[in-house]
């Protein structure tokens, strides 16, 4: 018995029963304002499904069977564009004219087009020497947002005994003040070299890289026995692949084509805390 659950921003009830019609659906539960959950669908229709909810702008998603949160184990998580609404490189760079060249490295970057994140990380950190750690400071206060839903995912995650954690190709300036602020069990990240106050345009220690993210979600599956069913892994570049593919529920974020691809779910208009409407919550 499939289930399939759609959402969006504003869901047409017209757009709902066509949707029913093509997937004969044998009925429709109301999740909320912004999502349903089609009982009993035709596996057969997904291509027919997926077509239609690409014209319609809604996100869609197939399940065999509604599993409890509270029976994952993980939320593991990407920072930049994920979690929070900006390229954290960008926006440092920005504050000294450089944004432009940084952030063509990190679009290549996130589109898989440069394929090794360690040279492409290293030549974007190269061009923010000699920026104060004040304008790091600047971009968390001023233009840094959580990404709408976050919140609400980390907070109902942990209250259904998930451990979260952070796994950006960013920096750990950014990385320890969202783990203060949202309570996340881990995060780890790059740290940038500062001497006198100014940053040196050099990485300290190992990088963080798609690799790097896949060992540090590998390490917690291991400590807890989790397995893939039981890990939620969220990203929207090509450095956070190898992480997803150890999640059965890896979802792409509002994301570059080569993740929306490989990843098992997509949000591309629904906020992140839409993910909480693919499980049964406990209260």
């Amino acid at each position: 018995m499939t289930h399939l659950i759609l959402q969006a921003p504003n869901l047409v009830s017209a757009n709902i029963e066509k949707i029913a019609a093509i997937a004969s659906a044998a009925g429709v539960q109301e999740l909320g304002n912004t999502a349903v959950r089609l009982l009993d669908v035709d596996d057969q229709a997904r291509a027919e499904v997926r077509a239609c909810c690409e014209t319609f702008g809604m996100d869609y998603a197939f399940f065999e069977q509604i599993t409890r949160l509270r029976d994952c184990r993980i939320l593991a998580m990407d920072m930049d564009s994920t979690l929070v609404n900006i390229e954290c490189i960008d926006e440092i760079a920005d504050m000294v004219g450089r944004k432009e060249q940084v952030s063509a490295i990190t679009e290549a970057a996130m589109r898989g087009e440069i394929t090794d994140f360690s040279e492409s990380l290293t030549r974007r950190v190269a061009l923010l020497k000699g920026v104060p750690v004040s304008a790091l400071e600047q971009v968390y206060s001023e233009r840094l947002r959580l990404n709408p839903g976050a919140e609400n995912l980390i907070a109902t995650a942990k209250r259904n005994g998930l451990k979260t954690l952070l796994v950006s190709g960013g920096f750990t300036f950014f990385t320890e003040r969202l783990k203060e602020r949202l309570g996340l069990d881990a995060c780890h990240a790059n740290v940038l070299e500062v001497a006198d106050g100014v940053l040196t345009g050099r990485v300290q220690g190992d990088i963080v890289d798609a690799q790097g993210k896949a060992h540090h979600l590998q390490a917690l599956a291991t400590e807890l026995s989790a397995s893939a069913e039981q890990i939620i892994a969220v990203g929207d570049g090509a450095n956070d692949l190898k992480m997803m593919a150890h999640a059965h529920f890896s979802v792409a974020y509002r994301a570059k084509p080569v993740v929306r691809e490989q990843a098992r779910y997509a949000l591309n208009v629904a906020p992140l805390d839409g993910i909480l409407n693919w499980f049964r919550l406990s209260h």
